[in-house]
């Protein structure tokens, strides 16, 4: 089955956990790594959840916020350090938005030392993914789409699996309505809550086009989303973060509400009946 490991689950400003970065992994133990959070953080939960850098072909950039991007030094300088050990079987694919996939390279670039960046174009490669761009990767049907951000230019995904389950990733920032016909009815979708509705003249969340656990499942429940996993939080409450939100959030969303932490893994099967 699909499983979704959990490699960060924090806003940019978080020190209790790691940003928030995850991987979608098939049977065959191949890892698709979603954002590569802010730091080396990064390599030691991978480490932790037994997940080889040698199983991870293909990375996909959202966005160029650091505690998104700029992770990518340290995952390239680690795979292509098995690349130079004859460790690394394969190439390494990176897909997003041309112009942050240059952001990406150029970081690499400036940071890493030729012997690690001679792999580019050669071993490690920048693939641009257009707006509404369907690929298969790790036996998975991808979607990758413009998410139309407040912000910075940020691109998200559906997937469906050779299950027929549905993901669906719309990056750090709300819904909006334009996404609707890739959020409708999917199985699982993963939707940023900056904090708890209650707690939203404390953190402010509006300010930072970002919501609140409230209009997160508030939006769930609108597309009909059987499985809403909230991710993009802030870190006050860490350890009792699961427990709080979910209590918020069961007010207005009766299917299965997930709030994962650093380190969980999800199991994309995980299909409540009505």
């Amino acid at each position: 089955m699909t499983k979704l490991h959990i490699l960060g689950t924090g806003s940019a400003m978080v020190t209790k956990c790691y940003n928030t970065c995850f991987t979608i992994s098939n049977m065959a133990g191949e890892h698709f790594l979603v954002d590569t959070g802010g730091g080396n953080t990064l390599l030691t939960n991978l480490e932790k959840l037994n997940i080889p850098i040698t199983r991870i072909h293909n990375i996909f950039i959202s966005h160029t916020h650091n505690d998104h991007i700029a992770g990518i030094t340290w995952i390239v300088r680690a795979i292509a350090q098995s690349m130079i050990n004859e460790k690394y079987f394969g190439n390494l694919n990176f897909f997003g938005h041309s112009d942050v996939l240059e952001v990406a390279k150029q970081i690499c670039t400036l940071m890493l030392e030729e012997k690690f960046t001679r792999f580019f174009d050669d071993r490690i490669f920048f693939i641009p993914v257009n707006d509404n761009e369907k690929r298969s990767i790790i036996d998975c049907d991808f979607t990758f789409f413009d998410i139309n951000s407040k912000k910075r230019l940020q691109y998200g995904f559906k997937l469906e699996d050779t299950e027929g389950i549905t993901f669906t990733f719309i990056g750090d920032e709300p819904y909006k309505d334009e996404l609707e016909k890739h959020c409708i009815n999917s199985d699982f979708m993963m939707h940023e809550a900056f904090c708890l509705f209650e707690e939203r003249d404390l953190f402010k969340p509006y300010e930072k086009h970002h919501t609140t656990v409230k209009e997160a499942c508030e939006n769930g429940r609108k597309l009909n989303i059987k499985n809403l996993i909230l991710i993009h939080t802030e870190d006050k409450n860490y350890v009792s973060k699961p427990e709080y939100y979910c209590a918020e959030g069961r007010y207005f969303f009766s299917d299965n509400l997930i709030v994962p932490s650093d380190l969980d893994e999800i199991d994309l099967d995980i299909i409540k009946e009505d």
